[in-house]
């Protein structure tokens, strides 16, 4: 329970400054598909959402803001004709290039005396949460606002 304690405010702080330090109006959401994207290459709108455990409907819903800013565009998915998939333009590829390595030099400040097997026990124990909440059904799952 401790650690749930934890991880609440922990995302809640790091989605803040998420937001504040992005390019402007690059919300946490936007955010999180563009760089589901570039690290999966092109995903349906469905895959996002699982991958995130959101709802379809909020992740389509980040998809058009980002579309509107040439982020990501659609091309055609030849596995299923009316799912299109979803993929990064050059300019989302940029946006989340410059907002991840900003991210990445602020979190290298935490360092100090955590060690790789620190981080990689605390992975190993997020994940066996996550698993223990495998059964959850998310597809009505928007974050909290």
């Amino acid at each position: 329970m401790e650690v749930f304690a934890l991880v609440g405010p922990l995302y809640r702080r790091v989605q803040r400054k998420i937001e504040q330090d992005a390019a402007p109006d690059l919300s946490a959401g936007v955010r999180a598909v563009l760089d589901l994207l570039r690290e999966h290459g092109p995903m349906t709108v469905p895959q996002m959402g699982r991958a995130q455990s959101l709802s379809r409907q909020f992740v389509q819903r980040m998809v058009n803001e980002a579309a509107a800013r040439h982020f990501v565009e659609t091309i055609p998915n030849p596995a299923h004709q009316r799912s299109s998939l979803i993929r990064l333009t050059d300019g989302g590829r940029t946006a989340i290039t410059e907002v991840t390595t900003r991210e990445h030099a602020l979190l290298r400040e935490t360092g100090g005396d955590l060690t790789a097997a620190d981080v990689d026990a605390c992975l190993h124990v997020l994940g066996r949460m996550l698993e223990l909440f495998d059964d959850v059904d998310v597809a009505r799952a928007d974050p909290p606002r």
